[in-house]
């Protein structure tokens, strides 16, 4: 979602925004991709690509096909595929992804798990 050669052509194709001044209370479920700036308190989860700005703060757990941090995050953090996390990130719980980033300067407190690693070892020990 994040490399560079899709980069303009991936932030125009977001359906949903949460923007600076929205806060969402409870579970917010999407299909599609999804920006927050705002607040949101409760999970969130999208079966698109997730952009947390550098503004927003959730409290939540998240689940996303693909994922660029800036903000806080408060819960543990799931994707399936690449996890950006930038410079102003604040993650407070574990990570689970298959590729991860994580700029310096960034705040991350919990356990990290790469999902493609742990499944390559499986098969490893099975054969």
């Amino acid at each position: 979602m994040f490399n560079k050669q899709n980069q303009g052509e991936v932030f125009n194709e977001f359906e949903t925004v949460i923007g600076p001044s929205v806060k969402v209370k409870g579970d917010f479920n999407g299909q599609g991709n999804i920006i927050v700036e705002g607040v949101v308190d409760g999970n969130l989860k999208t079966n698109g690509n997730l952009e947390v700005g550098k503004t927003a703060k959730i409290t939540a757990n998240i689940e996303a096909k693909e994922a660029k941090i800036g903000g806080h995050v408060s819960g543990n953090v799931k994707i399936k595929g690449f996890l950006e996390v930038t410079a102003t990130a604040k993650i407070f719980g574990d990570i689970e992804a298959s590729s991860l980033s994580i700029e310096r300067g960034a705040i991350f407190n919990g356990k990290c798990v790469m999902t493609t690693g742990v499944e390559e070892v499986k098969k490893i020990k099975v054969a």
